[in-house]
């Protein structure tokens, strides 16, 4: 017999560009299949490096109002304790350049007092941190219910809760909030002075602010109440208060979450308007608003003592706002950063 004039030739084995490329696909699909919108979202927000630092610096803060006693401690200040001997007897500025600053008194010291201005930035911290969260868990709480009540039910209860909205909208929160603290008593729901003047802020910008969020929610819940997975559930015979807390609300955290972390700023720019108008805190509690009104009669001799708590909070609020701006981009469905 002869040899076959074609031996059989074995199968070419791939190269490792394929197998690399074959790889690569399988975790990219993986990887696509695995993820949840939780994921997806954070994955986006870590690319965002401005909203990183944003995120980081309100981490930052928030320790430092909760750490304030811890901090003052460790520098061996107190935000109450004044230091005449530090200030110039005649026109009552700080000894020294740039206000003050010294080893011992990290930013200086206030005019006429001499009250550390650091322990007073950190303890001011406080009370900023402290009305913008709580106004805004107000404001997101009433937003949130009434928004929901009136882009679900429609009808006269939509009709009823938009025309609350527009009235409040409309209204001058500024004005009322000064006329309603000055005619509040000294005590107050076993509050007293500044605690009294922090629960009506709290409660007023709140109230205030709840019908920004609760149109943002009142518009999600007329779109969302007509999808499919909602009439499904209509079908298979849900009832009304099943379809708004397993089916609309879970929908609705998005906006929610977003539209929160851009109130902040805002209730804390409010609260620092109040009290540069005098209508927020009392001394000697420290406050940045009442800093800087403090500062207008020494912003020529010591003009450190207007810029830093100004730059205090300018940092808070940009940090907030670039935290809130990468939180909406992460969680927009149809964003592609």
């Amino acid at each position: 017999m002869t040899a076959p004039l074609h031996e059989p030739t074995a199968e070419a084995a791939p190269s490792a560009a394929e197998e690399a490329a074959v790889a690569n696909a399988e975790e990219k699909r993986q990887a696509v299949q695995g993820r949840s919108l939780g994921r997806i979202a954070w994955e986006r927000l870590k690319r965002d490096k401005l909203a990183l630092t944003g995120g980081v610096i309100v981490l930052v803060l928030i320790a430092i109002a909760l750490l304030a006693p811890v901090i003052t401690a460790l520098v061996g200040q107190d935000p109450e304790v004044h230091h005449e001997d530090l200030i110039d007897p005649l026109f009552g500025t700080p000894v020294g350049s740039l206000g003050g600053i010294s080893g011992d008194h990290l930013l200086g010291v206030e005019p006429v007092s001499g009250r550390d201005i650091f322990a007073r930035i950190v303890y001011g911290a406080r009370i900023s941190l402290l009305v913008g969260f709580l106004s805004a868990v107000v404001a997101v709480v009433l937003g949130t219910i009434l928004g929901v009540l009136a882009g679900f039910f429609g009808g006269w209860v939509d009709a009823a809760i938009s025309r609350v909205m527009d009235g409040l909208l409309a209204f001058p929160q500024l004005l009322f909030i000064i006329a309603l603290v000055s005619v509040m008593p000294n005590e107050l729901l076993g509050l007293t002075g500044t605690g009294v003047r922090l629960f009506v802020m709290i409660l007023v910008i709140g109230f205030f602010g709840w019908p920004y969020i609760g149109r943002v929610v009142r518009g999600q819940t007329l779109s969302l109440r007509e999808r499919e997975y909602v009439e499904a559930a209509r079908s298979l015979g849900a009832g009304r208060f099943y379809i708004l807390f397993k089916e609309l609300l879970p929908n609705l955290i998005a906006p929610i979450i977003v539209y929160t972390t851009m109130m902040i700023p805002t209730n804390i720019l409010t609260e620092a308007a109040l009290s540069f108008l005098g209508v927020g805190v009392k001394p000697p509690t420290a406050s940045w608003g009442q800093m800087l009104s403090s500062a207008i009669d020494y912003y020529k001799s010591d003009p450190m003592y207007m810029v830093i708590p100004g730059v205090a909070i300018f940092i808070t609020v940009l940090a907030f706002n670039l935290f809130g701006d990468g939180v909406r981009d992460a969680l927009d469905p149809k964003g592609s950063r």
